[in-house]
């Protein structure tokens, strides 16, 4: 069921680091949207790594997304990205990959890949609208429906 008093919610969010009591509230989200989801402890092991970065997003201090990313030199694999579904197509999710490829900048990653469905046309069209360009397909990459991935990538900054 949507609620209607968030149809402003770009305004009303708060997009912050993601912290060890986030990590139920995102477990949770992750069950909700993933056919696989990842565990509060696989959130946590990744989270207390030097090379990532989380970010949580609060809409009246409500989690109703985040994101993450994996750095490997000047490069970072994206591995999370996620909005409610109460949530999406309000501008949510490319203002939080936009944060997170700020914070990113900051740590002197230059370039940006990620894998999505290939079917996920709106995941797709915000990523190609934030710099990312085609660059193959990983065959059979997802479980539950099985399904290609599309590989993407930013140039270097």
């Amino acid at each position: 069921m949507k609620d209607d008093r968030w149809k402003e919610i770009p305004e009303l969010i708060v997009i912050e680091d993601m912290k060890t009591e986030d990590i139920e509230e995102v477990a949770q989200l992750e069950k909700e949207i993933f056919s696989i989801p990842w565990s509060s402890q696989g959130f946590l092991s990744s989270l207390r790594q030097p090379d990532t970065l989380y970010l949580t997003v609060r809409a009246g201090g409500r989690l109703v997304g985040y994101c993450g990313l994996l750095q490997s030199f000047d490069e970072a694999d994206i591995t999370n990205v996620a909005v409610c579904s109460d949530f999406r197509a309000r501008g949510i999710g490319r203002r939080m990959l936009e944060a997170l490829m700020e914070r990113g900048r900051e740590r002197g990653i230059e370039r940006y890949t990620l894998e999505v469905r290939v079917s996920n046309e709106p995941a797709i069209r915000l990523y190609h609208r934030l710099g990312f360009e085609d660059a193959g397909i990983r065959k059979n990459f997802y479980e539950k429906p099985s399904e290609d991935a599309l590989i993407m990538w930013t140039r270097p900054v």
